[in-house]
C-alpha cells in the first residue's frame, strides 16, 4: 500500500463552557464554527467538521511575541515587546536588567540618584554580562532641574561608553543634555538617517509628548554645536528626525506620576503623535508604549488592546529577588493591596511641590514627608517653626536637632555641589528645603539598605499595579516574595495577556467564552 494512512478523527467541536476552556490554546490555530443549531463554537483546523457544521473564521496562532509592534523587537533586538523600567537609586539592578535581557525583554538600569562613578561601574558589569551575548539593555537619564551639570555629566558618560538606549524620565521639556544624547551619532545611511542612540521618553501628558515627537529646537542644537558638544552635521540631521521614537505613556505608576488612567492617556498621546506626523509628512514610525497599572495579564492585554507597541512594568519588578530593594521592603510590597499607595512629596522636586506615588502600608514615610512640606510652605526658615512642632520633627522624623541636621546636609552638598551651600547660607528657606530633602532622599536609601531602625521611614515607590499583582498571584507559586523573579513575572504576564487576548478575539467572533477564559493563572517556567 502506498500513500498516507487515514487521519484519525479529531475531537468534536467545542460548544459548552468546559469544552471551550479545554480548546482555548492560543499557540495553536483555531477554527470558529457554527453548529447545526446555529451555536458558535471552536474546532481544530486538522479535524474534519461533522455534517451541518460550518467554518466561519480561521484564526492563526497567538504568541506573546506578537502582542505589540513587531518593529519594536526588530529595532531593539528583543524577543518580546516588554520593558522593565529604570527604578531609581539602582533598584533596577544590573542583575534585574540581565535577567530581563536573557528572558527576551529589554531592561533599563536605575541610574537616577546615583553618582557618575556608580553608574560607570554598573555599565562595566552590563557590558561584561550582556556584551558577549549581544543582548539589548539601557540605562536611565533623569531630568535634574536642581543639578543640570549632573544631568549633562551622565549624558556625557553614556555617549562616551556607547550606551545605545536611555530611558528619559521626569522631563517636562527638553534639556541640552538629553538633546545632545539623542543627536550624537546621527548619520546618513542607505535607508535614511540612522540613529546611534535611542531615547525612550517617559511622559504623562500629551503636551510633553509633543516635545519628543518633534525634532529638537534649532536654538538648542545650535548652542550645542557652538559649545563643541555636537557636530554641525549631527545638528543638521537632528532637525529632520524626532527626538525619540519610543514614547512611554506613564499612567498611574509608582514614583513620579500624574495618576492618569492609561485608557485616557495613551489614545491622547497617540492622537498627538499622528497629528505631528501628518504635519511633517514624517514616515519614520514612532512607537507608543504603556506603563502604569500593569500588574495582571488582563491589564497587559488591555494596554496592547489600546494600541501599545510595548508595555513597561515597574512596581511588580521591584518586588522580585533581583531588585535592589532590601528583603523586608520586598516583603512589604508582597503584602500590598490595591489601595495601599499614596502620594508624597518628591525629594528631587520638593520646592516645586511635585509628588511621587509610594507604598502606604507598613511605613509612615508619606505622612511624615507631607508634614515636612507643610512646614516648608508655612514658614520662612527652620528657626521660624514653632517649638512644639520643631521638637516633634527633630525627635520623630530627622532624629537630630536642626543644627545637627543642617551640618550633615551641608557636608553632603559641599562635596556634591557647593553652590547649593552658598545659596542656603544666604537663603534660610532654601536651607530648610535642603534639610527636609535630606530626609526624603535618605528614606529611599534606607529601604534599599534594609536599615531596620528606619523601617517606619522606608520610601518605597509603588503604584496600584502591585496590589493587583498580589491579588492575581494569591495562592500560586508567585505569592511568596522569595519566589518572584523578573523572568517568571514577565513571561507569565505576557503568556496570560496572549490568552486573554485570544479569549477576547474569540468572543468578538460570537463564541461564548466563559469568564474563566479571562483568568489566566500563574505557571512556573519549564
Amino acid at each position: 500500500m502506498t500513500g498516507s494512512p487515514p487521519t484519525a478523527p479529531g475531537p468534536a467541536p467545542a460548544y459548552t463552557a468546559d469544552a471551550l476552556m479545554q480548546a482555548l490554546a492560543p499557540r495553536a490555530p483555531m477554527v470558529v464554527v457554527r453548529g447545526p443549531d446555529g451555536r458558535p463554537g471552536l474546532a481544530r483546523p486538522d479535524a474534519p467538521l461533522p455534517a451541518g457544521v460550518e467554518a466561519t473564521a480561521h484564526l492563526p496562532p497567538m504568541y506573546p511575541e506578537w502582542l505589540g509592534d513587531r518593529g519594536f523587537g526588530e529595532v531593539h533586538g528583543c524577543r518580546f515587546p516588554y520593558v522593565t523600567g529604570a527604578m531609581a537609586n539602582g533598584i533596577a539592578t544590573v542583575e534585574l536588567v540581565c535577567a530581563a535581557a536573557r528572558a527576551g525583554c529589554l531592561g533599563f538600569f536605575g541610574a537616577a540618584g546615583l553618582s557618575p562613578e556608580r553608574i560607570a561601574a554598573a555599565l562595566d558589569r552590563l557590558e561584561a554580562e550582556l556584551g558577549p551575548e549581544g543582548l539589548p539593555w539601557g540605562s536611565n537619564l533623569i531630568h535634574n532641574p536642581q543639578e543640570p551639570d549632573q544631568e549633562m555629566a551622565v549624558a556625557d558618560l553614556y555617549i562616551r561608553r556607547g550606551v545605545r538606549r536611555v530611558s528619559a524620565a521626569a522631563y517636562m521639556a527638553l534639556t541640552p543634555a538629553l538633546v545632545r544624547y539623542a543627536a550624537s551619532g546621527l548619520r546618513s545611511g542607505p535607508s535614511g538617517i540612522e540613529r546611534r542612540h535611542h531615547v525612550f521618553a517617559k511622559i504623562s501628558h500629551p503636551d510633553v509628548a509633543r516635545h519628543f515627537i518633534e525634532p529638537a529646537p534649532a536654538a538648542m542644537l545650535d548652542g550645542l554645536v557652538h559649545k563643541g558638544l555636537l557636530t554641525a552635521d549631527e545638528a543638521r540631521l537632528a532637525r529632520q528626525v524626532p527626538v525619540a521614537e519610543d514614547i512611554t505613556c506613564e499612567a498611574d505608576s509608582g514614583g513620579h506620576t500624574d495618576n492618569r488612567p492609561l485608557s485616557a492617556l495613551l489614545p491622547a498621546v497617540a492622537a498627538v503623535r499622528d497629528a505631528v506626523l501628518r504635519e511633517r509628512g514624517e514616515l519614520r514610525p514612532i512607537r507608543i508604549g504603556a506603563a502604569g497599572g500593569l500588574g495582571t495579564p488582563s491589564a497587559v492585554a488591555a494596554a496592547f488592546g489600546l494600541g501599545a507597541a510595548y508595555v513597561l512594568t515597574g512596581s511588580v519588578n521591584q518586588a522580585c529577588v533581583e531588585s535592589g530593594l532590601a528583603a523586608d521592603g520586598r516583603a512589604m510590597l508582597a503584602r500590598a493591596d490595591l489601595g495601599d499607595v499614596v502620594m508624597a512629596p518628591a525629594a528631587d522636586m520638593f520646592e516645586m511641590g511635585v509628588e511621587v506615588q509610594v507604598l502606604k502600608r507598613g511605613t509612615l514615610f508619606a505622612m511624615r514627608a507631607r508634614k515636612l512640606f507643610e512646614l516648608y510652605r508655612a514658614h520662612p526658615s527652620l528657626d521660624a517653626i514653632p517649638p512644639d512642632q520643631r521638637a516633634r520633627v527633630e525627635a520623630q522624623i530627622l532624629r537630630a536637632g536642626f543644627d545637627e541636621a543642617w551640618a550633615a546636609t551641608r557636608a553632603f552638598w559641599q562635596g556634591r555641589d557647593p553652590r547649593e551651600v552658598t545659596r542656603a547660607e544666604r537663603d534660610p528657606r532654601h536651607r530648610m528645603a535642603l534639610v527636609f530633602r535630606s530626609y526624603l532622599g535618605q528614606a529611599s536609601k534606607w529601604a534599599i539598605a534594609g536599615q531596620s531602625d528606619r523601617a517606619a521611614d522606608y520610601q518605597i515607590w509603588c503604584g496600584p499595579a502591585m496590589g493587583a499583582f498580589n491579588a492575581w498571584v494569591r495562592g500560586s507559586f508567585l505569592e511568596p516574595a522569595e519566589n518572584r523573579r523578573v523572568a517568571q513575572v514577565a513571561l507569565n504576564l505576557l503568556e496570560g495577556a496572549a490568552v486573554v487576548t485570544r479569549a477576547h478575539q474569540l468572543r468578538t467572533f460570537g463564541v461564548p467564552m466563559p469568564a474563566a477564559a479571562f483568568d489566566f493563572r500563574p505557571r512556573p517556567l519549564a
